[in-house]
Protein backbone atom coordinates (compact mmCIF):
# COMPACT_ATOMS: atom_id res chain seq x y z
CA UNK A 1 0.00 0.00 0.00
CA UNK A 2 1.41 3.45 -0.73
CA UNK A 3 2.26 5.47 1.89
CA UNK A 4 0.34 8.33 3.12
CA UNK A 5 0.01 10.70 5.70
CA UNK A 6 -2.26 11.35 9.00
CA UNK A 7 -4.15 14.34 7.31
CA UNK A 8 -7.20 12.24 8.54
CA UNK A 9 -6.68 11.36 12.37
CA UNK A 10 -8.66 14.15 14.21
CA UNK A 11 -7.45 17.05 16.23
CA UNK A 12 -9.05 14.77 19.41
CA UNK A 13 -6.70 11.45 18.46
CA UNK A 14 -3.75 13.67 18.42
CA UNK A 15 -4.71 15.12 21.88
CA UNK A 16 -4.65 11.52 23.07
CA UNK A 17 -0.73 11.90 23.55
CA UNK A 18 -1.15 14.29 25.73
CA UNK A 19 -3.51 13.08 27.88
CA UNK A 20 -1.17 9.48 27.60
CA UNK A 21 1.82 11.79 28.92
CA UNK A 22 -0.11 12.70 31.40
CA UNK A 23 -1.28 9.71 32.62
CA UNK A 24 3.03 8.49 32.28
CA UNK A 25 4.46 11.25 34.91
CA UNK A 26 1.46 11.69 37.41
CA UNK A 27 2.78 9.57 39.48
CA UNK A 28 6.41 10.72 39.14
CA UNK A 29 8.84 10.99 41.68
CA UNK A 30 11.56 13.49 42.00
CA UNK A 31 12.44 17.14 42.29
CA UNK A 32 14.62 19.50 40.15
CA UNK A 33 16.71 21.46 42.57
CA UNK A 34 16.08 25.29 42.53
CA UNK A 35 19.84 25.89 41.26
CA UNK A 36 19.43 23.13 38.43
CA UNK A 37 15.99 24.99 37.24
CA UNK A 38 17.78 28.52 37.36
CA UNK A 39 21.17 27.46 35.58
CA UNK A 40 19.02 25.24 32.49
CA UNK A 41 16.51 28.35 32.36
CA UNK A 42 18.66 31.39 31.95
CA UNK A 43 20.80 29.43 29.53
CA UNK A 44 17.72 28.43 27.96
CA UNK A 45 16.39 32.21 27.66
CA UNK A 46 20.01 33.71 27.03
CA UNK A 47 20.00 31.36 24.03
CA UNK A 48 17.20 32.94 22.70
CA UNK A 49 18.32 36.63 23.23
CA UNK A 50 20.97 35.97 21.34
CA UNK A 51 19.01 34.45 18.65
CA UNK A 52 16.94 37.54 18.45
CA UNK A 53 19.57 40.06 18.27
CA UNK A 54 21.99 38.11 16.21
CA UNK A 55 19.14 37.53 13.30
CA UNK A 56 17.23 41.12 14.41
CA UNK A 57 13.80 39.21 15.35
CA UNK A 58 10.98 42.08 14.46
CA UNK A 59 7.84 42.43 16.70
CA UNK A 60 5.95 40.95 13.33
CA UNK A 61 8.07 37.18 13.92
CA UNK A 62 7.93 37.66 17.72
CA UNK A 63 4.28 38.07 17.46
CA UNK A 64 3.86 35.12 15.12
CA UNK A 65 6.19 32.98 17.26
CA UNK A 66 4.28 33.98 20.42
CA UNK A 67 0.40 32.79 18.22
CA UNK A 68 2.52 29.26 17.09
CA UNK A 69 3.46 28.59 20.86
CA UNK A 70 -0.37 29.22 21.48
CA UNK A 71 -1.72 26.91 19.18
CA UNK A 72 0.99 24.43 19.83
CA UNK A 73 -0.87 24.12 23.69
CA UNK A 74 -4.57 24.44 21.77
CA UNK A 75 -4.35 21.59 19.68
CA UNK A 76 -2.63 19.94 22.05
CA UNK A 77 0.89 19.08 20.65
CA UNK A 78 3.21 19.64 22.81
CA UNK A 79 3.97 15.93 23.00
CA UNK A 80 4.38 15.69 19.33
CA UNK A 81 6.67 18.70 18.61
CA UNK A 82 8.76 17.93 21.89
CA UNK A 83 9.29 14.15 20.48
CA UNK A 84 10.16 14.57 17.03
CA UNK A 85 12.19 17.98 17.48
CA UNK A 86 13.72 17.87 20.85
CA UNK A 87 13.75 14.14 22.71
CA UNK A 88 16.76 13.09 20.47
CA UNK A 89 19.26 15.32 21.84
CA UNK A 90 17.95 14.09 25.65
CA UNK A 91 18.27 10.42 24.57
CA UNK A 92 21.92 10.71 23.46
CA UNK A 93 23.14 12.89 26.88
CA UNK A 94 20.52 9.95 28.40
CA UNK A 95 22.84 7.24 26.86
CA UNK A 96 26.39 8.65 26.14
CA UNK A 97 27.74 6.32 27.94
CA UNK A 98 25.86 3.46 28.65
CA UNK A 99 27.34 -0.14 27.08
CA UNK A 100 24.93 -2.55 25.03
CA UNK A 101 22.47 -1.59 22.24
CA UNK A 102 21.86 1.74 21.10
CA UNK A 103 18.83 3.36 21.68
CA UNK A 104 16.06 5.77 20.58
CA UNK A 105 13.22 8.12 21.28
CA UNK A 106 10.58 7.07 22.61
CA UNK A 107 8.20 9.25 20.56
CA UNK A 108 4.35 10.12 21.60
CA UNK A 109 2.28 6.82 20.50
CA UNK A 110 3.81 4.52 23.28
CA UNK A 111 0.64 2.77 25.39
CA UNK A 112 1.68 0.43 28.12
CA UNK A 113 -0.28 -2.89 28.87
CA UNK A 114 -0.63 -4.83 25.60
CA UNK A 115 -1.50 -8.22 24.99
CA UNK A 116 1.04 -10.42 26.50
CA UNK A 117 2.55 -13.99 25.18
CA UNK A 118 5.59 -16.27 26.35
CA UNK A 119 8.72 -16.62 23.51
CA UNK A 120 6.93 -16.20 20.35
CA UNK A 121 4.65 -13.48 19.52
CA UNK A 122 1.95 -12.58 16.77
CA UNK A 123 0.69 -9.16 17.27
CA UNK A 124 -3.13 -8.06 17.49
CA UNK A 125 -3.93 -7.36 13.82
CA UNK A 126 -7.00 -7.08 11.70
CA UNK A 127 -8.02 -10.52 9.51
CA UNK A 128 -7.21 -8.61 6.24
CA UNK A 129 -3.89 -6.59 8.05
CA UNK A 130 -2.59 -5.11 4.82
CA UNK A 131 1.52 -5.43 4.61
CA UNK A 132 4.64 -7.78 4.23
CA UNK A 133 4.35 -10.59 6.67
CA UNK A 134 7.74 -9.72 8.89
CA UNK A 135 9.24 -12.33 11.41
CA UNK A 136 11.68 -11.00 14.12
CA UNK A 137 13.85 -12.84 16.18
CA UNK A 138 16.05 -11.65 18.95
CA UNK A 139 18.28 -12.33 22.02
CA UNK A 140 18.05 -10.11 25.06
CA UNK A 141 21.22 -10.74 26.59
CA UNK A 142 23.38 -8.54 29.44
CA UNK A 143 26.32 -6.40 28.33
CA UNK A 144 28.20 -8.73 30.12
CA UNK A 145 27.23 -11.57 28.17
CA UNK A 146 24.79 -13.72 29.90
CA UNK A 147 21.17 -14.26 28.28
CA UNK A 148 18.48 -12.73 30.48
CA UNK A 149 15.48 -14.75 30.27
CA UNK A 150 11.92 -13.41 31.51
CA UNK A 151 12.88 -10.31 29.80
CA UNK A 152 10.14 -8.63 28.88
CA UNK A 153 9.85 -6.88 25.17
CA UNK A 154 6.82 -4.06 24.32
CA UNK A 155 6.89 -3.43 20.58
CA UNK A 156 4.65 -1.13 19.22
CA UNK A 157 4.38 -0.16 15.21
CA UNK A 158 2.40 1.68 12.81
CA UNK A 159 0.17 -0.02 10.13
CA UNK A 160 1.02 0.57 6.01
CA UNK A 161 -0.82 3.46 6.13
CA UNK A 162 1.23 5.24 9.38
CA UNK A 163 -1.81 5.31 11.89
CA UNK A 164 -1.19 3.92 15.29
CA UNK A 165 -4.12 1.99 17.20
CA UNK A 166 -5.38 4.04 19.93
CA UNK A 167 -4.50 7.39 18.47
CA UNK A 168 -6.22 6.88 15.13
CA UNK A 169 -10.15 6.51 14.35
CA UNK A 170 -11.02 2.96 13.07
CA UNK A 171 -8.29 1.11 14.23
CA UNK A 172 -9.15 -1.93 16.57
CA UNK A 173 -7.54 -1.52 19.97
CA UNK A 174 -4.21 -2.98 20.53
CA UNK A 175 -3.54 -3.35 16.47
CA UNK A 176 0.19 -4.30 15.88
CA UNK A 177 1.09 -3.94 19.81
CA UNK A 178 2.30 -6.43 22.34
CA UNK A 179 4.66 -7.51 24.72
CA UNK A 180 6.89 -11.15 24.55
CA UNK A 181 8.79 -12.35 27.30
CA UNK A 182 11.85 -14.05 26.80
CA UNK A 183 12.63 -18.22 27.08
CA UNK A 184 15.14 -19.35 28.88
CA UNK A 185 17.76 -18.38 26.39
CA UNK A 186 16.87 -14.42 26.54
CA UNK A 187 15.12 -15.68 23.08
CA UNK A 188 11.89 -14.19 21.77
CA UNK A 189 10.01 -14.03 18.25
CA UNK A 190 7.40 -11.90 16.92
CA UNK A 191 5.54 -11.85 13.86
CA UNK A 192 3.91 -8.78 12.47
CA UNK A 193 3.86 -6.87 9.24
CA UNK A 194 6.65 -4.54 8.03
CA UNK A 195 5.31 -1.30 8.74
CA UNK A 196 5.67 2.05 5.95
CA UNK A 197 6.68 5.35 5.91
CA UNK A 198 4.56 7.94 7.10
CA UNK A 199 4.71 11.35 7.74
CA UNK A 200 3.95 13.15 11.22
CA UNK A 201 0.95 14.25 11.99
CA UNK A 202 1.05 17.81 10.39
CA UNK A 203 -2.26 19.21 10.19
CA UNK A 204 -1.71 21.47 13.61
CA UNK A 205 0.92 23.50 14.72
CA UNK A 206 3.62 21.29 14.13
CA UNK A 207 2.97 21.00 10.88
CA UNK A 208 2.52 24.95 10.22
CA UNK A 209 5.89 24.79 11.58
CA UNK A 210 7.35 22.24 9.16
CA UNK A 211 5.30 24.05 5.83
CA UNK A 212 6.64 27.29 7.37
CA UNK A 213 10.72 26.28 7.26
CA UNK A 214 10.14 24.32 4.37
CA UNK A 215 10.95 20.82 5.32
CA UNK A 216 9.56 17.41 5.04
CA UNK A 217 7.19 15.82 8.25
CA UNK A 218 8.89 12.50 6.89
CA UNK A 219 9.92 9.37 9.40
CA UNK A 220 11.16 6.34 7.95
CA UNK A 221 9.52 3.13 8.70
CA UNK A 222 10.10 1.10 11.91
CA UNK A 223 9.25 -0.75 14.82
CA UNK A 224 8.95 0.41 18.53
CA UNK A 225 10.82 -1.02 21.55
CA UNK A 226 10.81 -1.40 25.09
CA UNK A 227 13.01 -3.82 26.44
CA UNK A 228 13.32 -4.33 30.33
CA UNK A 229 15.13 -7.29 32.59
CA UNK A 230 15.34 -7.37 36.32
CA UNK A 231 19.06 -5.66 37.09
CA UNK A 232 19.26 -3.94 33.99
CA UNK A 233 18.52 -0.28 32.29
CA UNK A 234 15.25 -0.42 30.33
CA UNK A 235 16.56 0.01 26.46
CA UNK A 236 14.28 2.30 24.34
CA UNK A 237 14.42 1.98 20.62
CA UNK A 238 13.46 1.79 17.57
CA UNK A 239 14.52 -0.06 14.47
CA UNK A 240 14.79 1.27 10.67
CA UNK A 241 14.75 -0.87 7.21
CA UNK A 242 18.40 -0.03 5.83
CA UNK A 243 18.04 1.39 2.54
CA UNK A 244 14.64 2.49 2.92
CA UNK A 245 12.90 5.87 2.62
CA UNK A 246 13.62 8.73 4.44
CA UNK A 247 16.64 7.12 6.54
CA UNK A 248 18.76 9.72 5.72
CA UNK A 249 16.35 12.46 6.57
CA UNK A 250 14.70 11.44 9.24
CA UNK A 251 12.21 14.37 10.64
CA UNK A 252 12.90 13.18 14.33
CA UNK A 253 16.50 12.91 13.74
CA UNK A 254 16.52 9.59 15.59
CA UNK A 255 17.76 6.97 13.05
CA UNK A 256 21.46 6.02 14.13
CA UNK A 257 23.81 3.12 11.89
CA UNK A 258 23.01 0.72 14.69
CA UNK A 259 19.55 0.43 14.86
CA UNK A 260 19.27 -1.08 10.77
CA UNK A 261 17.46 -4.01 9.87
CA UNK A 262 17.87 -6.39 6.61
CA UNK A 263 15.18 -8.48 6.25
CA UNK A 264 16.21 -11.30 3.96
CA UNK A 265 12.78 -13.27 2.34
CA UNK A 266 11.79 -16.78 4.06
CA UNK A 267 12.43 -19.56 1.97
CA UNK A 268 8.61 -20.32 1.28
CA UNK A 269 8.17 -16.93 0.07
CA UNK A 270 5.42 -16.05 2.72
CA UNK A 271 7.22 -12.73 3.77
CA UNK A 272 10.61 -11.17 5.24
CA UNK A 273 12.69 -12.63 8.50
CA UNK A 274 15.41 -10.53 10.07
CA UNK A 275 17.18 -11.31 13.45
CA UNK A 276 18.48 -8.28 15.67
CA UNK A 277 19.84 -8.91 19.19
CA UNK A 278 19.11 -6.71 22.25
CA UNK A 279 21.97 -5.47 24.49
CA UNK A 280 21.47 -4.43 27.84
CA UNK A 281 23.68 -2.39 30.53
CA UNK A 282 23.32 -3.52 34.23
CA UNK A 283 22.28 -0.89 36.38
CA UNK A 284 25.29 -0.54 37.78
CA UNK A 285 28.05 -0.08 35.15
CA UNK A 286 30.54 2.52 35.64
CA UNK A 287 29.55 6.28 34.97
CA UNK A 288 32.57 8.82 34.23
Amino acid sequence: MTPKSELDIATADIANATKTFHEKVKNTTGETSQARVAQLASEIFSAVHNVIHEHQVSYAEYDAVKAWLIKVGEDGEWPLFLDVFVEHAVEDVATAQRPGSKGSILGPFYVPDAPRAEGRITLPMRADEPGTPLVFRSQVRSAEGTPLPGAQVDVWQSDSDGLYSHFAPGIPEWNLRGIVTADAEGRIEISTMEPAPYQIPHEGATGQLIVAAGWHAWRPAHLHFLVVAEGHETLTSQLYFAGGPYTDEDVASAVKPELMLNPTPVADGSGNEVEYDFVLAPVDYPRA
